[in-house]
């Protein structure tokens, strides 16, 4: 039996504009149910888990962030992660989207473990929109 044949039901609650967004998109898609819709972006979201699973050995990246400026606290706490990792990323760039939303780009080198987990801290924080990492690896020099 195809393991996506066995449905479950579940119910979430999101923010109005958030499904409002998200109705828009399965719509111009053209998905014919906004569970398909969520099947899709939740299989998108494990194949995007897996291959940051996959981010070893010395790497180059960058991490792009949107984030709500005025989420207390926020800003002190990506400071803060920025400053744990020092040693990792080279340099940052701040962008201001709006009143209310801003993008950080942070250049980083090192282990792709340390990468990760950068991304990571930052991801989990109230007040932060997306996170997404991006790294290649580095070639030795002969």
């Amino acid at each position: 039996m195809n393991p996506e044949s066995e449905l479950s039901r579940i119910g979430i609650s999101l923010p109005k504009n958030l499904l409002d967004t998200f109705d828009a998109i399965i719509g111009a898609r053209g998905y014919s149910s906004r569970s398909e819709g969520i099947r899709d972006a939740i299989r998108s979201y494990i194949t995007y888990y897996k291959w940051m699973s996959d981010v070893k050995g010395e790497r180059q990246g960058v991490i792009t962030m949107v984030y709500d400026h005025d989420q207390r606290g926020l800003l002190q706490t990506i400071t803060d992660i920025q400053h744990e990792y020092i040693h990792t990323i080279q340099a940052s760039m701040h962008a201001h989207l709006s009143h209310d939303q801003c993008m950080e780009v942070i250049l980083l080198r090192g282990d792709g473990a340390a990468l990760k987990t950068i991304a990571e801290r930052l991801m989990s924080q109230k007040g932060v929109a997306s996170v997404k990492l991006t790294t290649i690896p580095i070639e030795k020099e002969d």
